[in-house]
């Protein structure tokens, strides 16, 4: 059986790896969002903080909500812990701690990606070159991923690194889809309307879903069906769906392997039939909102009982 500190150097390694893709594309989101928008875009770059958990530290440091200010605070600073550039480090030294357990590309994969953003980053981010900088992130974090998927072997080691993978995606899938629903919706009134419509396209392109969706369903872009897409639809892996999926099949990898059932293994069982077999229309009648901060709120517990099970502290 492997080390608890190992595994959980594992188990957190790939969560801040896809934690960093996630905020780039948190901030891809907002910056769309606030582009069709006539406003100022404060109230958009308030909801992406607040989305990502940043909005405290961020009034610690800051008097008021600009968009250069907040691409900053998340993508550079790293005086902030949840910063791109504060998880590409905490990935990278997690790595150096389980170096023995990986393959030379995926460590490769995970220092150049290091090496690459800290020059990046080095400069302070405009709105004029943040599209081409997040573009980059995604690159670098998505080779780290290929580099697991390409050269490792499918036992314990792969099996913590992607549920930390799945972990992370299902909870950050369902925060860009609560702060769309429940905080970048102007008012009830517009649910529907072309703005309405639009903000859902905009969160399809958030989580590289536009082309898939569009193969599914054509032209259609009613909230119902691109909520179902995102939530339920098991096909798309960055859906609700497909990550709880997975997370029940790694932990099954480590039942198997292991011989022992533990407390997470039925908290993932009673995630995964949160979505499994559900329709969108149950969900609404549900409240979006209401199922979504429960989503959220169960993924953090199984996270926290996977860690206490596997002994990640020690």
């Amino acid at each position: 059986m492997m080390l608890g500190k190992t595994a959980g150097g594992l188990f957190w390694m790939f969560r801040y790896i896809e934690r960093a893709e996630n905020i780039a594309r948190l901030l891809e989101a907002g910056w769309h969002i606030a582009l069709t928008r006539g406003s100022d875009g404060s109230n958009e770059w308030e909801s992406i903080l607040t989305t990502a958990g940043m909005n405290v530290a961020y009034q610690e440091k800051f008097d008021e909500v600009t968009a250069q200010n907040v691409i900053n605070f998340m993508l550079r600073d790293r005086e902030n812990p949840s910063s791109v550039m504060s998880a590409i480090t905490t990935a990278r030294n997690n790595a150096r701690t389980v170096r023995t357990s990986l393959s030379s590309e995926v460590w490769e994969a995970v220092n150049e990606c290091w090496m690459e953003m800290k020059d990046t980053l080095a400069r302070p981010v405009t709105e004029r070159s943040m599209h081409d900088i997040l573009t980059q992130i995604r690159f670098r974090t998505s080779v780290v991923r290929g580099a697991l998927h390409g050269t490792m072997l499918r036992n314990d080691i792969f099996a913590f690194s992607r549920l930390g993978t799945m972990i992370e995606r299902v909870d950050n899938t369902a925060r860009i889809l609560d702060v769309k629903y429940y905080v970048l919706l102007p008012s009830a009134a517009y649910v529907g309307t072309s703005i309405d419509n639009t903000q859902w396209e905009i969160i399809l392109r958030s989580v590289s879903a536009e082309r898939s969706y569009s193969w599914l369903h054509g032209a259609e872009t009613s909230a119902a069906s691109i909520a179902n897409f995102v939530l339920l639809d098991a096909r798309m892996p960055r859906s609700l769906a497909f990550g709880t999926k997975r997370i029940g099949t790694y932990l099954r990898d480590l039942e198997e392997d292991y011989g022992v059932r533990h407390d997470c293994h039925a908290m993932a069982e009673t995630l995964c039939r949160k979505v499994e077999k559900r329709s969108i229309e149950s969900v609404f009648d549900e409240g979006l909102h209401e199922f979504l901060s429960s989503f959220i709120s169960d993924t953090a517990k199984l996270a926290g009982q996977i860690e206490k099970d596997f002994r990640f502290y020690g």
